[in-house]
């Protein structure tokens, strides 16, 4: 049984049982094209490929994602193998902090992860809305007064966000406020690099009036742009009548040195 660098021609097995993975099906097959062109996409084999999991790489972290297991083939400490073999390529690069998301429901990956050395940071909840065209709403470009952000998300990987990043997000237009009223609403927006016409959104949610606008806002810049879906990624709970609640996440993360 080996680890090594997945070509084009993996694809084919390993989508196969990546189909059922959630309730909904699996992403795998949409994101196999990007990943394999971004590098660090590794498979498992044993004759054929029965497993397959993901690296990016970004400042001092690897975000490790797309841990998929041949259902034959699990309960075996396979899953465990391609983190550790990420992990040790990672140190090599002097890479200090490794992370991943799991999803609150998936005791095995939990129990997996936290077997290496994993900890719950945060935990983060997925949202969605449908493009909806609104009256114009009560926003503006920019941060609330001293406010941080830690994470950003882009497609689907959580960023650290320093100064120069927000700077240039600030730049883009990518960040916008709602504080019409007490405790502010804000938002980093980024279109997915993965799937067409998607717009995520990383949410650090206010007062529900100032969510409600926020939001009605950028429905309406999607409806406007012919955006398909929004996915919203918040630490927040928010009111039932604002968002279509999904799933949540552990956010997962390990000091490598």
């Amino acid at each position: 049984m080996i680890i090594r660098k997945a070509t084009a021609i993996d694809k084919e097995h390993i989508t196969k049982f990546c189909k059922n993975t959630f309730s909904w099906g699996d992403y795998i097959q949409d994101v196999w094209d990007f990943w394999v062109k971004e590098g660090n996409l590794f498979v498992l084999e044993n004759t054929l490929p029965i497993g397959v999991c993901h690296a990016y790489y970004l400042d001092n972290n690897v975000w490790i994602e797309g841990i998929r297991i041949h259902p034959s083939h699990r309960k075996q400490g396979l899953a465990s193998q391609l983190v550790l073999h990420i992990e040790s390529l990672a140190q090599k690069r002097g890479i200090e902090t490794s992370s991943m998301l799991i999803d609150v429901e998936n005791n095995s990956s939990l129990q997996m992860a936290q077997n290496l050395g994993y900890v719950i940071s945060e935990k983060w909840n997925f949202y969605s809305l449908v493009p909806k065209q609104f009256d114009a709403c009560s926003v503006r470009f920019g941060l609330p007064d001293t406010l941080t952000i830690p994470y950003y998300v882009k497609s689907w990987r959580w960023l650290r966000l320093n100064n120069a990043k927000l700077l240039d997000l600030l730049n883009n237009n990518q960040v916008i406020c709602c504080d019409k009223s007490d405790d502010p609403s804000f938002a980093i927006i980024s279109n997915s690099e993965h799937f067409e016409k998607t717009m995520l959104i990383t949410l650090y949610s206010g007062s529900n009036d100032n969510d409600h606008d926020l939001l009605s806002y950028i429905q309406n810049l999607c409806f406007r742009n012919n955006y398909y879906r929004i996915q919203i990624l918040t630490k927040n709970t928010l009111a039932p009548s604002t968002a279509e609640y999904r799933l949540s996440f552990n956010l997962m993360s390990k000091l490598l040195s």
